[in-house]
């Protein structure tokens, strides 16, 4: 069975806790991602930051956001590294999110989007073709 590091795209693009909500949203659209890692100084996984948390600000006062620690969402699902890439699936089929984080001894060492997994999936039915 594939593990999660088979499709996780490792050294993924996320920010600290104090960093500006307008930097973050500036990184998801430079990036043309979805959603950033929220990192302690220590490289544990503290939070994820979306673009979803961000429609709510369309909504909310004109003052300044302040950081991201105020916006992200706190309880993350998050994989290891070694787990079965069918579970994260399963998750992600089950779950209103778009992406998880993987973690590699408590730190922040990949993450994994339904895309991710789509394109392992491709991946792995080209090898599975006959050559012509």
């Amino acid at each position: 069975m594939p593990k999660v590091r088979d499709a996780m795209v490792g050294n993924p693009i996320s920010v600290a806790l104090d960093t500006p909500t307008y930097e973050a949203m500036r990184i998801l659209v430079e990036q043309n991602i979805t959603g950033l890692p929220v990192v302690g100084g220590d490289g544990s996984i503290q939070g994820i930051v979306t673009e979803k948390d961000m429609l709510s600000l369309l909504f909310g006062s004109h003052e300044d956001p302040g950081p991201v620690e105020g916006i992200m969402t706190r309880d993350v699902v998050c994989f290891d590294a070694d787990d079965e890439l069918v579970d994260v699936c399963k998750c992600l089929d089950n779950n209103n999110f778009r992406r998880v984080p993987i973690l590699e001894n408590g730190k922040l060492a990949g993450i994994v989007s339904r895309k991710d997994i789509i394109k392992f999936i491709l991946r792995l039915r080209k090898k599975d073709k006959p050559s012509e």
